[in-house]
């Protein structure tokens, strides 16, 4: 790499950063001067959404190596800061620290199979599919399975595995883009989500991965910024010291004695008893109305499940795998293991985050990025436990116990959203910790309002959230439309095709998926983090077995490794669709966003056992493994 180049990249996005922080001054200005709320909600949306617009536009290609890897020659830094963008999504930023606020202890799974995978992604495929190069997860599957020929039944497969993954994946980010929208420029969440929609289509539509790749550093600079400056404003408030990843641990304790004061306050235990009378009464409506309109019974069954979580008892946030039982802490317990390991072999298989090894220059750059992708990310990551102590401790101690009356704004603003809910259901005007509903992804987007901080902090946090959202959805689409143009259309519908014809196709299909996608989002259909958490299981088990053996398994056959992507990807589905909307038994108490354990057990299973029966690979496939497996021979500068 030319250090010319280098240098270049640095004065840019150094420039870049001092006149965001510059921006960040001019508004709180602006606010002190008297500058409505609403305008500068609108200002923080379009000034950000016009410059990814505006380097979207002048990273435009029609150059099929830039429109699909960015040219290879992304230095490793910031292929690490685009990576990092492109990984914390919506989930990341919007809803990991609200996971961890309602869940305490038990949200760190996600925050130990997150980081976990990328150890996976380093030890076992990012240096490897570089070396291989090309351009597409399905693009590895082919060639290492059969050659382009008999390769297609597998390339067929892995897109399908692509598709699903990815979709489920980007219809998180364009709900969380709904959500932000919605609040910060005053618009019915359905509306948001297709206003959203065009900021996620500037980037990628014209310029494909290398427009993909600038913008998503430039995002990253935005959501670090404004993920790290609210909490450490609380930092310094709590503790007097502006390092949160430091000093949480001395407002945790706060919280825990605050927490064992409010649950053993008899009211509480009261509220939780006209809870649970509510769902006995709900439950025998259900039973005796069988034939109520599906609408109704539908309101029923949401109000039935709202009511539950109301009775069920709390735990205080440190608590470990808790349950009132034995058998119910060691199920927690189990869906704790089981959600990490989903996490750390997804991780290591998402089809969007594999594809960012293909733009570096060399084998080296691409092991090298891993361990920036890694640093960048645990920026956010070693922060969001504070982000949920902090937050947790300021609700339950100026929230809880107010009069119903005089409850803060934030309450009522996030309420009209959906997000918040209060109900007095004993009658005493007092807000008991029952009878207020947080939604886990409101916490990081309001946590400036709850602190008190001026407007331009929750307006600086809606521009990060929407910057973390838009580049994990410009990363997913082009995923989708690069698998569909590239390996369906050109690899084995027409590969006569010409280049500006691939690219157009690819356009197309890409305004078609994400057009899908924000229907799909206004649905409402669950949680970021659980969506994002279904596409984790889908990916890891669809392609984890296929990839790890198809590099350190020379044995792995064709058969094999089509049997193990299939038996995966459909065990993944019936188990997640069957428990979470057909009433399934759970397997072992195991979750529905843990389902990819099971498809990832029986995908290796498959594709082991059938590969033993099959017949092994040809010479030119073990010759293939070769070059790949080991990448100091026939070196590209690596």
């Amino acid at each position: 790499m030319k250090p010319g180049y280098l240098n270049k990249l640095f004065r840019y996005y150094s420039l870049y950063t001092g006149a965001f922080v510059f921006f960040l001054f001019a508004l709180a200005v602006a606010e002190f001067m008297g500058t409505p709320e609403r305008w500068i909600g609108w200002i923080f949306m379009a000034a950000t959404v016009g410059l990814y617009a505006a380097i979207g536009f002048f990273s435009r290609t029609s150059d099929v190596d830039e429109y699909y890897v960015a040219g290879r020659r992304v230095p490793a830094v910031y292929n690490g800061m685009a990576t990092g963008a492109d990984w914390m999504s919506a989930a990341s930023f919007i809803g990991l620290a609200g996971t961890l606020y309602q869940k305490g202890y038990d949200g760190l799974a996600f925050v130990m199979g997150w980081t976990g995978g990328y150890v996976l992604v380093a030890l076992f495929l990012a240096p490897y599919l570089r070396k291989f190069g090309q351009f597409t997860i399905p693009d590895f599957i082919a060639a290492r399975y059969g050659g382009d020929a008999a390769g297609n039944l597998a390339r067929g497969i892995a897109v399908g595995g692509v598709i699903l993954a990815s979709f489920t994946y980007v219809t998180a980010q364009v709900f969380g883009v709904g959500i932000i929208t919605s609040r910060f420029l005053g618009i019915t969440f359905e509306t948001g989500v297709f206003v959203g929609l065009a900021g996620i289509l500037v980037c990628s539509f014209l310029g494909g991965m290398r427009a993909v790749t600038w913008t998503q550093v430039a995002q990253y600079i935005v959501l670090i910024i404004a993920y790290l400056v609210p909490v450490v404003f609380l930092s310094y408030k709590m503790t007097s010291v502006p390092v949160p990843q430091l000093v949480y641990g001395e407002v945790l304790q706060k919280l825990d004695h605050r927490e064992q004061e409010l649950l053993a306050d008899p009211a509480q235990q009261r509220v939780r008893d006209a809870y649970a009378e509510r769902a006995r009464d709900l439950q025998r409506q259900l039973s005796e109305q069988p034939a109520a309109s599906p609408g109704e019974r539908e309101r029923l069954q949401r109000e039935l499940q709202a009511a539950r979580h109301s009775a069920q008892p709390a735990y205080p946030h440190t608590e470990a795998f808790p349950g009132e039982t034995e058998a119910e802490r060691n199920t927690a317990r189990l869906n704790f293991l089981a959600l990490t390991l989903c996490l750390m072999v997804g991780t290591a298989a998402l089809p969007h985050i594999l594809m960012r090894y293909y733009t570096t220059p060399s084998v080296r750059e691409a092991r090298n990025s891993v361990f920036w992708s890694l640093f960048f990310i645990s920026l956010l990551y070693l922060t969001a436990p504070a982000y949920a102590v902090f937050a947790k401790y300021e609700v339950y101690s100026n929230v809880i116990g107010t009069a119903i009356a005089e409850l803060p704004a934030w309450v009522a603003s996030w309420a009209k959203l959906g997000m918040v809910a209060v109900e007095d259901i004993n009658g005493d005007g007092i807000l008991q910790l029952a009878e207020l509903t947080l939604n886990p992804d409101v916490i990081v987007l309001a946590t400036p309002e709850i602190a008190g901080l001026p407007y331009v902090v929750a307006g600086l946090v809606a521009a990060g959230g929407l910057a973390a959202a838009l580049s994990t959805a410009d990363g997913l689409l082009l995923t989708i439309a690069n698998a569909l143009s590239h390996d369906v259309y050109y690899k084995i519908i027409n590969p006569a095709a010409s280049t500006r014809r691939r690219i157009a196709i690819s356009k197309a299909l890409l305004l078609f998926v994400a057009v899908a996608a924000a229907w799909v989002a206004s649905l409402r259909p669950d949680t970021i983090l659980s969506m994002v958490a279904w596409a984790f299981s889908i990916a890891g088990a669809c392609f984890f077995p296929a990839l790890v053996l198809g590099i350190f398994w020379p044995r792995a056959s064709r058969a094999g490794a089509i049997a193990g992507m299939l038996c995966g990807l459909g065990v993944t589905l019936y188990y997640l669709l069957g428990v979470k909307f057909f009433g399934m038994q759970k397997w072992f108490g195991i979750s529905d966003i843990s389902a990819g354990v099971f498809g990832l057990a029986a995908g290796f299973l498959a594709t082991i056992a059938v590969s033993l029966l099959s017949r092994p690979p040809d010479a030119a496939t073990r010759a293939l493994i070769e070059s790949v497996r080991f990448p100091g021979r026939n070196r590209d500068h690596a």
